[in-house]
C-alpha cells in the first residue's frame, strides 16, 4: 500500500487513482463512446458513398469515336463524369484508314465540302472571264494539289479531336470494343492484346459504314465507295477519265458533282429515283441542273457486273430495265453510293439479346437513346429511324450526357432537322417534302407558296437559272403554319440554316412575311414568296 502524510491528512494513493479512474470512466467514456460511433458511422457512409461510386472503372463508356461519340463523351467529363471513348478504324476493302474523328471528319462531310469547293471553283473560273478577268490559256484541275490539302487539314482535325480529349480528361482507347454486359466492354487491340472495362453506363455511336452491292459481280473487287474516294493519291482517271457512280444515296450525287466540276467525264446510273425521301420535285431539279453542268445520268439501270481488262479499265455491263435491254461500257473508276450499313456485327449485340431492325440492322431505341439492354445507349446513324446527319448525333450525344449525369431530363427532337446536299446546284430544305405534308395534311389541307428566282452572280455571267427554285409548305388554315422549307440555290446551306430556327418557334406564313428580306440576296426571295401552286399563276421572280 501506498500512502502520503500531508500535516494531519493521510492520502491512501492506490484507492485515489481507483476512484479516478471511476469518475473518469463515469463521466468521459460515454462522451466519448458516443462520438467514436459517430464519426465512425459518418466514415462508413462515406466510404459506403465512396465504394458505390467506383465501383465501374469509369461512370461511361462510348464505343465509337466519331463526331456523336466525342460529343457525347466529352460533354460527359465537364459534368464530372469519368469517361473512356473507344475508336478503332477498320481499313476499307481498298486499305483506306484514317484517324480519330469518325466519318464526317474523316470520309464525309468535311472532304466532301471541300471537294464540293474545289467544284465551284471551276465554274467560278469560268463565270470570271465575264466579270472581266484575264485568264490565258486553258484551266486544268490538279487532283494531288487538291487531295494532298484536304487530307493535312483532316489530319489536322484528326489531332485537334485527341487533344480535346486530353485537355477535358477523357479516356482515348485506340481499341476495338464488344459488350460483355450491360457494364462490361472487352477491348481489343491492334496487336491482338485483350482488356476488359467496367462502366455504369455505355454509349454505342459507331455509325456505319458504305455498302457494296454485294449481288454484281466484280463489284467489291474492283471498285471504291466513299471510305476511299477522298483518300485517292491519284485521280480517279486521267484527264479525260470516266468515272461511273451508281446513285442510291445523295452521296453519290455530290461526289458526282464534284468530279465533273474538276473536270472528269462523270456518269449517274440510277435505278429508279435520285434523292429517295427528299421532296422529289426539289429532286429533279438537282439533276436537271447537274445534267446541264455536264454530268451524264443513266436513268432506270441496274449494274450487272464489272470485269478489268487487260488495259486496266473497268467493263461495266448493265442492264436498262425501261427498254430491257442490256449494255456495256468502259470506265477508270466506278464509285458506289447504294446506303450505308451500321456497323453493329463486332460489337456482340447478339449475346446480350439487344433488339435490332432485322433489315437494316440497326438498334432499336427508345426516345431517350436507351436500348432494350439496361444501361446501354445507342445514338447516331446505329440508331434505327435516326437521321444519319452529324449534327444531329453531335446534339443527340450532348443532351444524352447530360441525362446520365443527372444534370438533364431534355430529350433530342429530331423533327425538322434543316439538311443540305452538296451539288453543284445545292439544295437545302428543313421540315416535311410536299409528298409527306400531303400524306399527312392531305392537298386540300396544304398551301404551297412557290418561286421561281435568278441569282444576282448569274446575270453577269449569263449562267442559267432555271433550276433556281423555291417554295414553303403550309398549312392551309388557321394561321398557316410553314410544315416545309425548299431551296435550291448557291448556299443553300447558309439560307436554309437560318430559317430552320423559326421552325423551331413556329413560324407562319404571315412571320415569313413580316420578315424584312436583306437585298440584294437569294435568302430575300423567301420573304417575298407570295404566288400559290394552287393559283396556277407563273411563278417567276421579275424586278429587284
Amino acid at each position: 500500500m501506498w500512502s502520503i502524510k500531508l500535516g494531519c491528512f493521510c492520502f491512501d494513493l492506490n484507492s485515489f487513482y481507483l476512484s479516478t479512474l471511476l469518475y473518469l470512466r463515469g463521466q468521459f467514456l460515454p462522451r466519448v463512446t458516443a462520438a467514436l460511433q459517430a464519426s465512425f458511422s459518418s466514415h462508413s457512409c462515406q466510404y459506403k458513398s465512396l465504394t458505390s461510386k467506383w465501383k465501374y472503372d469509369y461512370d461511361l463508356v462510348v464505343i465509337g469515336g466519331g463526331s456523336g461519340g466525342l460529343a457525347c463523351s466529352k460533354e460527359a467529363a465537364q459534368l464530372g463524369q469519368k469517361v473512356a471513348v473507344l475508336d478503332y478504324v477498320e481499313p476499307s476493302l481498298k486499305g483506306t484508314k484514317w484517324g480519330l474523328g469518325g466519318t464526317c471528319v474523316n470520309v464525309g462531310c468535311i472532304p466532301k465540302k471541300l471537294m464540293h469547293q474545289a467544284g465551284l471553283l471551276g465554274t467560278a473560273v469560268k463565270d470570271a472571264k465575264k466579270y472581266g478577268w484575264q485568264i490565258p490559256g486553258p484551266i486544268q484541275h490538279d487532283w494531288v494539289t487538291m487531295a494532298e490539302a484536304v487530307q493535312n487539314h483532316v489530319r489536322s482535325l484528326n489531332w485537334g479531336h485527341r487533344v480535346q480529349l486530353q485537355d477535358k480528361k477523357v479516356k482515348y482507347l485506340n481499341i476495338k470494343g464488344s459488350l460483355v454486359n450491360e457494364h462490361t466492354v472487352r477491348g481489343l487491340t491492334k496487336a491482338g492484346k485483350e482488356m476488359t472495362m467496367t462502366a455504369k453506363n455505355i454509349v454505342i455511336a459507331t455509325g456505319g459504314r458504305p455498302k457494296y452491292p454485294t449481288n454484281v459481280p466484280g463489284a467489291m473487287e474492283h471498285g471504291v465507295t466513299s471510305d476511299d474516294i477522298f483518300w485517292l493519291k491519284k485521280s480517279p482517271g486521267k484527264t479525260t477519265a470516266r468515272l461511273l457512280t451508281w446513285c442510291l444515296s445523295d452521296v453519290a450525287l455530290e461526289c458526282a458533282g464534284f468530279l465533273t466540276g474538276i473536270g472528269l467525264d462523270t456518269t449517274v446510273m440510277v435505278r429508279s429515283i435520285a434523292l429517295r425521301g427528299f421532296d422529289q420535285q426539289m429532286a429533279g431539279l438537282v439533276t436537271d441542273y447537274m445534267e446541264a453542268y455536264g454530268t451524264k445520268f443513266a436513268w432506270e439501270c441496274i449494274p450487272k457486273r464489272v470485269e478489268k481488262l487487260s488495259s486496266g479499265a473497268l467493263q461495266v455491263t448493265w442492264t436498262d430495265t425501261k427498254a430491257d435491254q442490256e449494255h456495256k461500257d468502259t470506265y477508270d473508276s466506278v464509285l458506289w453510293a447504294v446506303g450505308r450499313a451500321p456497323e453493329t456485327k463486332a460489337l456482340g449485340l447478339d449475346k446480350l439479346g439487344m433488339q435490332l431492325n432485322k433489315e437494316t440492322g440497326k438498334i432499336i431505341v427508345g426516345a431517350d437513346e436507351s436500348t432494350s439492354v439496361p444501361n446501354i445507349y445507342a445514338f447516331g446513324d446505329i440508331g434505327e429511324g435516326r437521321p444519319e446527319l452529324t449534327p444531329t448525333a453531335i446534339k443527340a450525344g450532348k443532351l444524352l450526357a447530360r441525362r446520365l449525369a443527372g444534370q438533364s431530363t431534355e430529350l433530342m427532337n429530331y423533327d425538322n432537322v434543316p439538311t443540305t446536299v452538296f451539288t453543284p446546284l445545292e439544295y437545302g430544305c428543313v421540315g416535311l417534302s410536299e409528298e409527306e405534308a400531303e400524306k399527312r395534311h392531305g392537298k386540300d389541307g396544304l398551301e404551297v407558296f412557290h418561286a421561281f428566282y435568278k441569282p444576282l452572280e448569274f446575270t453577269v455571267a449569263e449562267r442559267d437559272a432555271n433550276q433556281c427554285y423555291l417554295k414553303v409548305v403550309c398549312e392551309r388554315g388557321g394561321d398557316q403554319r410553314i410544315l416545309g422549307l425548299h431551296f435550291t440555290g448557291p448556299n443553300a446551306g447558309e439560307v436554309t440554316q437560318g430559317f430552320a430556327l423559326g421552325f423551331q418557334c413556329g413560324a407562319t406564313y404571315s412571320h415569313l412575311l413580316s420578315t424584312v428580306g436583306i437585298h440584294p440576296t437569294c435568302a430575300e426571295e423567301l420573304t417575298k414568296v407570295n404566288i400559290t401552286k394552287r393559283s396556277g399563276l407563273d411563278a417567276t421572280v421579275t424586278g429587284c
